[in-house]
């Protein structure tokens, strides 16, 4: 067996083998996923009067799909309708989701749509961080998601962060929020250490007309989008352990107050 091509394939893009069973991401023990209804598994329903409903159900969230996967824990840290200026100064908080008994090895963060598209939050930049206290970052989109992000680095020095980017979108009010935010993602994972971008924007399925057919219901994913979701984000990550080796190589110590040396 050429076990390095089967590995690390020359030329390899995000996306281009989607894992079945047990992949990389299967080296966290426990994983939290913050965000909206995408991380949610929410269903949408419209009643007789043409109202909608929206209900989250956790075991079809792409975490859980992913934990069921891989064997591993996963924290439902997500609302549908969650925003990043909610999560930070109060729904955390409620949730006990700061608790250090639910520190997790890495966190896969998936925040912005609600933010950009409907609260009209401005997007802001690195320069609104302020490194040594949180609570003083601007109130834009990338200084209330990097406290999040502060936050949880004190809980978890050690954790691996996962920034998740829109998918590519047919609708253009939506579409056009699409890159400053896959931008602001990129930026605060060269600012943060431990730090990744899951690009759906430039790797994933655009969600176009015959995607939204088969994966949508009204305004939000389908059992099958939630499941598929799982795929995209479960081997993306597999892809950023195999490319990354030395990054992943202390996993197993992270939250468990064993000292290594950090020059393995």
């Amino acid at each position: 067996m050429d076990w390095k091509n089967y590995l690390y394939p020359e030329n390899e893009k995000p996306l281009d083998r989607l894992v079945g069973g047990y992949s990389n991401t299967s080296i966290f023990r426990k994983i939290a996923f913050v965000g909206d209804s995408l991380s949610s598994g929410e269903f949408e329903t419209v009643d007789s009067k043409g109202e909608p409903g929206y209900h989250d159900l956790f075991e079809y969230s792409f975490g859980q799909f992913i934990a069921r996967e891989n064997s591993l824990t996963a924290y439902n840290f997500s609302r549908g309708g969650m925003t990043a200026a909610w999560y930070l100064e109060s729904f955390a908080d409620e949730m006990g989701f700061w608790d250090r008994e639910k520190a997790a090895q890495a966190y896969v963060v998936a925040l912005g749509a609600n933010d950009l598209v409907f609260a009209k939050t401005e997007v802001g930049s690195i320069r609104d961080i302020d490194e040594k206290d949180p609570s003083n970052n601007k109130k834009t989109f990338i200084g209330n998601y990097a406290a999040i992000v502060q936050r949880y680095k004190e809980i978890a020095p050690d954790a691996k962060f996962f920034f998740v980017t829109f998918a590519k979108n047919s609708d253009k009010n939506f579409e056009k929020y699409a890159l400053p935010h896959r931008d602001a993602m990129y930026a605060l994972a060269e600012y943060f250490d431990n730090a990744y971008v899951i690009d759906l924007y430039e790797y994933g399925p655009s969600h176009d007309e015959d995607f939204h057919e088969k994966y949508f219901m009204y305004g939000h994913m389908n059992p099958s989008g939630y499941l598929l979701t799982a795929r995209l984000i479960d081997s993306y990550i597999d892809y950023i352990v195999r490319s990354n080796p030395k990054d992943f190589k202390t996993v197993g110590f992270i939250n468990t107050g064993i000292n290594y040396n950090k020059g393995v």
